[in-house]
């Protein structure tokens, strides 16, 4: 029987990805195709412009539909924003059994007790992310199914989001043909397919840089501890470099990716860039220290707003040190510049190549991509979230058959 067909979707600021993928051998995903148009209606990851935005969705999905249809019926869709809130939550049941042994309704209910939030009426749970269990006083547990005890509690981190922006991001996508399998919160997808177990459990911060928005996610001992998204981007870079040497936004992306440096104590001041060469209509000869200087103040923002965040959770040191990813981490000296700033160790990371079947030479070109990061983290948070928990042991057949044989 063919596998069912997942389709992830980020639609960006800039360009709206996805990436069509089915379940392969061993628990990875067999990628498919992969889908890319620019973007519009979108600001800082919040549409505002619905026509506009369903009108670049409903093309690509009618591409995807050529690929196949299946795959619009399970589309996991990144959802973004700085408003997007994280908080720690606790729930507390009785273990409902005479025999004291807990079972998937007591765990089902704890979790229950921990959603249990007093939010307000226009906000919504992304995730539910399970910190630990704890069973009559006993932490640090990960699974207690099967455990015996008369108290099961659970330290729960609640993912909330304000509902209306998430609505009309959803709303895009349904009226464009699709329908939605699962909301991710963009920088557990872009941790999902970065992160390796090693990391996460020394204590690491995952730093998504995209166009309109940065997106950080910190874990430690395999835990997510916080998560955020910043409010500014790549494209802020690109805007102040045309601010800067008056010249349009268009031409300064160009200038930014051809002679773009994140470092300018690295970069000679007696080199001139000519800006006709771009355009016409411009004028003048910038440094090229002159435009790594208005690039590195917007990085180094970018760098407080992330310490501030770390220093909020008390986690300035991490010993595995900072893992960027996303489109903005292709600039020259990007690395150098945030390992300077953060004083943490600092490293580009790509897509988990054990995580993926790649058949074709376009397919191997996404694991090699940054920017693709994020969306094929949205399809391995399919799995994730389908996994089905174990039963109890107690439930086992052959256990159970064994136990009979006990006088």
């Amino acid at each position: 029987m063919a596998q069912a067909a997942i389709l992830g979707l980020d639609i960006g600021s800039e360009t709206v990805k996805a990436v069509v993928a089915e379940s392969g051998s061993g628990g990875r995903m067999v990628l498919r195709a992969s889908f890319n148009k620019p973007s519009e209606g979108l600001r800082r990851g919040v549409v505002v412009d619905m026509e506009a935005t369903a009108g670049v969705v409903r093309s690509l999905l009618s591409e995807v539909r050529q690929i196949d249809k299946s795959a619009l019926k399970n589309i996991y869709l990144r959802v973004g924003g700085a408003d997007v809130k994280v908080q720690s939550s606790r729930g507390i049941t009785a273990v409902s059994r005479a025999n004291a042994e807990i079972f998937k309704d007591d765990i089902d209910r704890v979790v229950q007790s921990a959603q249990a939030l007093n939010l307000p009426s226009n906000r919504m749970i992304l995730h539910t992310l399970n910190q630990e269990f704890i069973v009559d006083g006993i932490g640090d547990i990960e699974d207690p199914l099967g455990m015996t005890g008369a108290r099961l509690e659970l330290i729960s981190l609640i993912v909330d989001a304000f509902e209306p922006p998430v609505k009309n991001l959803t709303k895009t996508v349904t009226q464009s043909g699709g329908s939605i399998g699962g909301l991710v919160f963009g920088p557990l997808a872009a941790a999902t397919a970065v992160l390796t177990k090693n990391q996460k459990e020394l204590g690491t911060i995952l730093i998504d840089i995209g166009f309109g928005t940065t997106g950080i996610a910190v874990y430690e001992e395999n835990k997510l501890l916080h998560t955020k998204v910043l409010p500014v981007g790549a494209g802020h870079i690109t805007n102040d470099l045309a601010y800067a040497l008056k010249v349009p936004v268009e031409v300064a992306e160009k200038i930014k990716l051809s002679y773009g440096y994140a470092l300018s104590r690295e970069v000679s001041g007696k080199e001139k860039v000519e800006l006709k060469k771009f355009d016409e209509k411009s004028k003048g000869e910038p440094s090229r220290k002159y435009i790594a200087e208005v690039i590195e103040i917007r990085l180094s923002e970018i760098c407080d707003l992330i310490g501030d965040e770390l220093r909020t959770i008390g986690r300035e040191k991490l010993p595995g040190g900072a893992v960027i990813t996303g489109g903005g981490v292709k600039l020259p000296g990007i690395v150098e510049l945030i390992k300077q700033e953060l004083k943490v160790s600092t490293q580009i990371g790509l897509p988990r190549a054990s995580d993926f079947e790649a058949d074709s030479p376009t397919a191997l070109s996404l694991l090699e991509a940054p920017e693709y990061a994020l969306v094929l983290g949205l399809v391995l948070s399919s799995v994730a979230t389908k996994r089905p928990r174990r039963e109890s042991l107690s439930r086992n057949p052959i256990i159970n058959f064994l136990k009979n044989l006990i006088p």
